[in-house]
């Protein structure tokens, strides 16, 4: 067990006003346990950890500390397609879901862009994402030697570099436009979810599998 895990535990029983003789009775346990499981004394087992996951209505990974989402992100009828929009594109299910949860998302930070208010950060983000999608549609697009390159103004053997350097520069400008002028939002995986509805799903699983890609790929970087 981890060291998140009896702080966490301690935080949960305290925020719904239970004592540990009503916890560890719920639970099944003796008070003595649970407070060794609280002050980290002792590792509890899987079975007390699910169970106590299902006994304050939270994800396993949250108790562990692995999260800050309270519970897992699943992808509901809400994030697909409809029937017709499925029938009428190509490709599998997972391009589906995946084009579902970056649309959602996307309307999640232009929501929060919103509510910052500043035209400048906009943009800037705008730029970002824009040549994000520019790059990969040229990588497919140029995937094929013989399609015609005069759609693109800049050289084959420079874009990449160049998008690459834009988008280095358009971040450092997201930094300085929020610390110059202070902007900030109070925000927590509870309001986000009660305020964004459907689109918070998407956002908390696109962050689940890019962190979860991004390591996997940093410790496959590491073993070369």
């Amino acid at each position: 067990m981890n060291s998140d895990f009896p702080r966490i535990l301690t935080y949960l029983r305290k925020e719904k006003g239970l004592s540990q003789k009503q916890v560890a009775s719920d639970l099944g346990i003796s008070q003595a346990l649970l407070s060794h499981y609280e002050k980290g004394i002792r590792e509890c087992g899987l079975d007390f950890l699910v169970n106590a996951a299902e006994y304050f209505d939270v994800s396993c990974d949250y108790l562990l500390g692995r999260t800050v989402q309270r519970k897992l992100a699943s992808v509901t009828a809400d994030d697909l397609p409809e029937s017709d929009e499925i029938r009428h594109l190509k490709g599998n299910m997972i391009n589906q879901i995946n084009k579902k949860l970056l649309m959602n998302t996307t309307t999640v930070i232009f929501d929060l862009l919103a509510q910052m208010g500043n035209k400048n950060l906009t943009n800037t983000v705008s730029n970002y994402l824009m040549n994000s999608e520019y790059q990969i549609f040229r990588i497919l697009y140029s995937a094929d030697s013989h399609n015609s390159q005069n759609l693109f103004s800049i050289d084959k053997s420079k874009y990449k570099n160049l998008t690459l350097a834009s988008m280095m520069i358009d971040l450092e400008i997201i930094d300085t436009i929020i610390q110059k002028n202070e902007l900030s939002l109070s925000l927590s995986p509870d309001l986000i979810m009660n305020y964004f509805e459907k689109g918070a799903s998407s956002l908390f699983n696109l962050i689940q599998y890019s962190e979860r890609n991004i390591k996997n790929l940093t410790r496959n970087t590491q073993n070369i």
